[in-house]
């Protein structure tokens, strides 16, 4: 199992390359963060300078959209930082929730971002793409790679993602939710006359490594209503009970009241006091080592091939100093 670092594109920028940097020391392979243009800093520019910085890892948003950022652009700039660093890039994309909301637009659709996986991918790796109606390439790009990779929580995002992504991310960390999720995502590749097996899953949670679990829930129930946002879209869209989504994943978001962006992802984010410690428990990795041992023996029985640490918390640096120590070399081939 690879593991990834999540993180939050907060100023100073140095203080996230010097997080990066230290993920990799510890045996991290992937170095994620979010993408929301008026939230938080410029992700790409920190890219660089982090792939400046290190020696092996490989960067990139969790997730990007195909609206705030147009194909060709997204294509451009990860062809470029691949040139200069040598493909050590990854492109998780997603319909857009935050970037899109708080600008004042809704998430994309499904089309859109359908169009927006193929278009990428195949520009972004020397090839023409239709883009708008017209046929473009980017001429310059020689030997590029780009796998693109799609998160996703709802019966038809699960299909697409099976059908035409590299990759799912799944965004919260519950056995039940992961195996539910990951079989549709790897029906929809096979009815698709894809090999599953080319399907990377990667499972992105927040980790908090201690003692204090009570303490750990605080500084991790933001996650519960940053996954609230989707899940009331996907009952909104189908209703509740419906069968079509799990009632594990809809349930708890009866008693949400709104939710304010200028906290997402937040330790303090005020607007997440309706998620109970049983979904906090069950969406995120907490507690002393051996419990995240366990937790991550199964999602890997479940065919999950990279655990994505949310890093959003008090503890960032023990935490990931902790999996480098005691749970990574777990997993070690």
């Amino acid at each position: 199992m690879d593991f990834g670092v999540v993180l939050q594109a907060d100023p100073p920028s140095s203080a996230v390359v010097s997080l990066m940097r230290r993920a990799e020391r510890n045996g991290f392979r992937y170095g994620w963060t979010f993408d929301s243009t008026v939230l938080w800093q410029e992700p790409f520019v920190l890219y660089s300078r982090i792939l400046e910085h290190t020696d092996r890892l490989i960067v990139g948003p969790m997730v990007t959209n195909p609206s705030t950022r147009a194909p060709e652009v997204t294509a451009s700039t990860f062809a470029t930082l691949n040139e200069m660093y040598g493909n050590r890039t990854v492109c998780g994309i997603g319909r857009g929730d935050s970037a899109m909301r708080v600008a004042g637009r809704p998430p994309n659709t499904l089309a859109r971002l359908g169009e927006a996986i193929g278009a990428i991918r195949e520009l972004a790796e020397g090839r023409e793409a239709d883009v708008g109606g017209h046929r473009i390439r980017i001429p310059w790009i020689r030997n590029g790679k780009l796998p693109v990779w799609m998160a996703a929580y709802g019966p038809k995002a699960l299909a697409m993602t099976g059908q035409l992504a590299d990759g799912f991310i799944l965004q919260l960390a519950d056995p039940f939710l992961t195996e539910w999720m990951v079989k549709a995502v790897r029906q929809a590749a096979t009815d698709a006359g894809r090999d599953p097996a080319d399907v990377t899953i990667c499972v992105a949670a927040p980790a908090y490594v201690g003692d204090d679990l009570d303490h750990a829930r605080e500084q991790c129930r933001w996650f519960g209503g940053m996954v609230g946002n989707h899940v009331a879209d996907l009952v909104a869209r189908y209703g509740e009970h419906s069968g079509m989504v799990p009632d594990e994943l809809t349930d708890y978001i009866k008693a949400r009241q709104g939710y304010d962006y200028s906290h997402h992802g937040r330790a303090d984010n005020p607007d997440t006091a309706f998620v109970p410690d049983a979904v906090v428990d069950r969406f995120c990795l907490l507690g002393p080592a051996a419990a995240h041992l366990d937790k991550l023996r199964r999602l890997k029985e479940l065919g999950v091939d990279q655990f994505a640490l949310y890093a959003m918390h008090d503890a960032k640096e023990s935490t990931i100093d902790a999996y480098g120590a005691e749970i990574i070399p777990a997993f070690a081939d």
